[in-house]
């Protein structure tokens, strides 16, 4: 397979030589991956990983969600803390 060939996807074209480079960006992004000592991690191992961190996140964001709705939920909406609270999720 060579390195300069492109995939037809739609409207738009992506060598080989641009996935191995996504792939390895990847592989930096994802702490599964990047603190394993072996570098030949293939590639569909790395995609595995990586959708699985990104469920992992979505847990973790939802989980902090709600953990913020019930804090809220606990102080009074015109206290110093509330305030705080909400100017931190508008940032």
């Amino acid at each position: 397979m060579s390195s300069r060939r492109s995939r037809q996807s739609g409207a738009s074209r992506i060598t080989d030589d641009q996935i191995i480079e996504l792939v390895s960006k990847l592989r930096q992004l994802v702490p599964e991956i990047r603190n394993r000592r072996s570098d030949k991690v293939p590639a569909s191992k790395v995609l595995q990983e990586t959708c699985n961190y990104i469920r992992s996140l979505h847990r973790e964001v939802d989980d902090l969600s709600e953990r913020l709705s019930q804090l809220l939920a606990t102080i009074d909406a015109d206290s110093a803390e509330a305030s705080i609270i909400r100017s931190l999720i508008s940032q």
